[in-house]
């Protein structure tokens, strides 16, 4: 079985991280993309009003995502990448749950932040989705080869 890292990247951050880590894990890349880009406004966090911050006061707020995986049948293992809003995973990982079958699949996540941990995001996406096998996850910010090297067990 082949293994897939998925990503959610609103500034490039997570990208980076993503791609380095499909090439040291030797996995395929998929970024998860809303269907409605996000605007240097729409993620201001500062903004009540703003895209991001409505979506996160909404639990079931669920942005629409493009380029779904056709064939996500051939994936064992699953790196799921996003970056940290409001202490937890941002809405459109929600998502990218609801839209695929997790079933017999072990998922790892990774994200980054500018000072958050990981910790509320993995609890918050375990109790949303207790089928699914999600592993703890790890703020991968700035990681280098070796750290995702450990992360991966490569």
């Amino acid at each position: 079985m082949k293994t897939l890292v998925a990503y959610f990247s609103a500034s490039g951050t997570t990208k980076g991280i993503a791609q380095n880590l499909a090439k040291v894990a030797g996995a395929d890349l998929h970024e998860i993309k809303p269907a409605k880009a996000y605007t240097r406004a729409d993620l201001d966090w500062h903004d009540k009003q703003s895209r991001s911050s409505v979506e996160m006061a909404d639990k079931t707020s669920r942005p629409a995502i493009t380029d779904k995986l056709a064939n996500m049948a051939d994936y064992q293992t699953i790196y799921v990448g996003f970056p940290i809003w409001w202490y937890t995973a941002p809405t459109i990982i929600n998502t990218f749950f609801e839209s695929y079958d997790f079933s017999g699949k072990t998922v790892r996540l990774f994200a980054t932040s500018g000072g958050s941990t990981i910790d509320k995001a993995v609890q918050d996406l375990k109790a949303a989705y207790p089928e699914i096998n999600i592993q703890d996850g790890r703020l991968l910010n700035f990681a280098k080869e070796n750290e995702l090297r450990s992360f991966c067990g490569k």
